[in-house]
């Protein structure tokens, strides 16, 4: 495995979706593994960018055919990640993300121990609370189960390599701009890709 396989997981209205997008833009040699789903679409979001959205028929076959990576069910919904778009990324040396739950980041890990998993926090409660109605997709019952199901995520920070509480998004986004940056230093990534430069630099 020559890239690095990054775990991103935070509660909804957390802002990851935001910060991974923001990170793409700034970051060569990094993508997204694209998650199926079987809930509907949002406003804007279109298949095979934001997720592949698919039935609850073909989510069970793929499960069936051992085709993810990890599976889990959020919010009445099932979401997975399939290996296929993991895999092929890492061995050509590319950087993959996955924006997964505490769940998902938990199957992952045992399947790449080598992984990297960084857990985002909103500053308050309060603050998660006015994110989650901002988006004015959903009605108030829907907004207090996401922040019960919200304080059940943010129980599982401690299971995580990095921590960033997404209170000022520039600073978050550069947090998480040094992971990155950190884990491409790190001496097995660097021999691997700069051997040709030490076998002059020591011959």
């Amino acid at each position: 495995m020559s890239g690095t396989l990054y775990i991103f997981a935070a509660p909804s209205g957390a802002g990851k979706t935001s910060l991974v997008k923001a990170l793409l833009e700034q970051t060569t040699g990094i993508g997204v593994s694209v998650s199926h789903t079987t809930r509907a679409p949002r406003p804007g979001e279109e298949n095979g960018r934001d997720y592949h959205f698919t039935d609850v028929v073909n989510f069970k076959k793929m499960v069936e055919d051992r085709a993810f990576l990890e599976h889990a069910r959020v919010f009445d919904n099932d979401y997975g990640t399939a290996r296929a778009s993991v895999d092929a990324p890492l061995q050509q040396g590319q950087d993959v993300i996955l924006e997964i739950d505490w769940q998902g980041a938990e199957q992952v890990r045992q399947l790449y121990p080598e992984s990297v998993s960084v857990f985002i926090l909103p500053p308050s409660r309060a603050a998660l609370r006015e994110r989650l109605r901002g988006r004015g997709q959903d009605p108030e019952a829907v907004i207090e189960r996401r922040m019960r199901d919200a304080v059940s995520e943010m129980s599982h920070y401690a299971e995580f390599d990095y921590l960033i509480i997404n209170d000022d998004f520039a600073v978050a986004l550069q947090a998480l701009q040094s992971i990155v940056l950190a884990q491409r230093l790190r001496l097995t990534r660097q021999a691997e890709q700069q051997q040709a430069l030490l076998q002059e630099l020591l011959s």
